[in-house]
């Protein structure tokens, strides 16, 4: 029996790995959170306009990590994505819990799987758009009782629909924490889990066992120029593709605030491919760059669904 084909589930339907194009595989079009009061990306245009920017640089699609609750604003991807020829990838999930207002996340305190999997296999309310992914998010060094809720919930939606589970690592801590909770406690494969803001916490050690484990490692602070540590990336990325990791590397630009977008004079999307790539590029080489870009991020958020 043929199995079915891999397939990555965007906004306006699912689509094969090696259509994307260059992937920022992890940022925002919208974003509200009361952790950044004033600074919510909420603009449309902005958003379709950040886009276009990003498509001038050479890029195909970009995954958005925005999950329940923050301002997903699904019912715009379509569009957005139609109109500016880039794929969007919309996501399930929670993030912190600091990131709610302390009743919403008993509205789903009995079902966050239930929920999860429905957006990803029916869509995001009544938008008709599915996700392609979960996004959790642990604690600084630590996983919370929050964390831990909400990643067996995303365990459980995995388990079901084969979904990539995307986290948020606090200031890039606590991913050993994270995979023994997911692939040890909860059996998720390490390949379909995604750690978020390596990055930030440039420790060689963790960074390999990580990569070791099989789970992809997401480089992805370039448009927030407070982290000290970006410099680094070159050379953290260079040691793990020196290793035998580099098939294991996503990168990504996380825009979180309306100040950092490249249409309100910040970096934004396309920084990432207009100035990380060619510093990417001198230490890791064009082809294992362009590689992190299309074939990596095809594979990580691929899932094989039945025809």
């Amino acid at each position: 029996m043929t199995s079915p084909p891999a397939l990555v589930r965007t906004a306006l339907g699912d689509v094969r790995p090696e259509d994307l194009g260059v992937c920022d595989a992890h940022d925002h079009l919208f974003f509200a959170s009361p952790v950044l009061p004033g600074q919510e990306l909420c603009d449309a245009a902005a958003a379709a306009a950040e886009l276009t920017a990003f498509r001038e640089q050479g890029g195909g699609c970009v995954v958005q990590w925005t999950p329940y609750g923050l301002g997903r604003r699904a019912a715009d991807l379509p569009r957005i994505s139609r109109d500016t020829g880039v794929h969007v990838v919309a996501a399930t999930g929670l993030h912190q819990a600091a990131h709610y207002a302390p009743e919403l996340p008993a509205e789903l305190r009995k079902r966050p799987a239930e929920v999860f999997v429905a957006e990803l296999t029916t869509g995001i309310g009544t938008t008709g758009v599915r996700a392609g992914l979960i996004k959790v998010a642990g604690g600084f060094h630590a996983l919370d009782a929050h964390a831990r809720w909400t990643m067996t919930a995303a365990a459980e939606a995995h388990h079901a629909t084969g979904a990539p589970i995307a986290v948020h690592l606090e200031l890039g801590t606590g991913a050993l924490d994270v995979l023994d909770l997911l692939c040890g406690e909860l059996a998720v494969p390490a390949h379909r889990v995604i750690l978020g803001h390596l990055n930030r916490s440039p420790d060689p050690v963790v960074q390999r066992e990580a990569a070791a484990s099989g789970a992809y490692l997401a480089f992805d602070g370039p448009s927030r120029a407070h982290h000290a540590t970006d410099w680094r990336m070159p050379e953290a990325m260079r040691a793990l593709a020196d290793a035998g990791f580099g098939e294991r590397l996503l990168l990504g630009g996380d825009t979180t605030t309306a100040a950092a977008r490249s249409v309100a004079g910040g970096p934004g999307m396309p920084y990432l491919l207009r100035r990380v790539r060619p510093r990417l590029e001198h230490a890791l080489g064009e082809r294992l760059v362009a590689r992190i870009l299309t074939e990596n991020a095809g594979r990580a958020f691929a899932v094989a669904r039945p025809s």
